[in-house]
């Protein structure tokens, strides 16, 4: 029982989980606004405004930087991390995003002269660097109001 007392205790990863909450409730809310159609499955997929994985890491970066110092090395491993993050999620996901994109679009050519089969690659891998952005202030946002 000492463990899940300690686990919902640690301020810094509460604020990282909300962080990504909120930032997975932001993609279901702009989704709505720009839709007019409620897809809660914003709320556990990839890709989308803002990054939840920016918010994640630059929540737990901040955190850890506001309790250990900007010049501890705890810090400093937490944004190298949160950097890779953000280079991932806004580098190599987003071309596979776009390779699954091209991909669709030629099977979308075949399939008007022969027959396949009509299983669609997940485009919305990635983020733009604005989703990285709007995530990264987010997590930074959060992290100051809670810690």
């Amino acid at each position: 029982m000492d463990f899940f007392t300690e686990l919902l205790s640690n301020k810094v990863l509460i604020t990282c989980v909300t962080a990504w909450f909120i930032a997975q409730l932001l993609k279901i809310i702009l989704t709505f606004y720009t839709s007019k159609k409620i897809d809660i499955t914003r709320f556990v997929g990839s890709g989308g405004m803002p990054s939840s994985h920016t918010s994640f890491v630059m929540s737990l970066a901040t955190s850890i930087g506001k309790i250990y110092g900007w010049a501890s090395p705890l810090f400093a491993m937490a944004i190298c991390f949160a950097f890779v993050v953000m280079y991932d999620a806004a580098g190599v996901r987003r071309a596979a995003g776009y390779q699954a994109k091209v991909l669709n679009m030629i099977i979308d050519d075949l399939a008007h002269h022969k027959p396949l089969a009509n299983e669609r690659l997940k485009e919305l891998l990635g983020h733009t660097p604005k989703e990285v952005m709007a995530g990264a202030i987010l997590g930074i946002v959060i992290a100051q109001l809670m810690i």
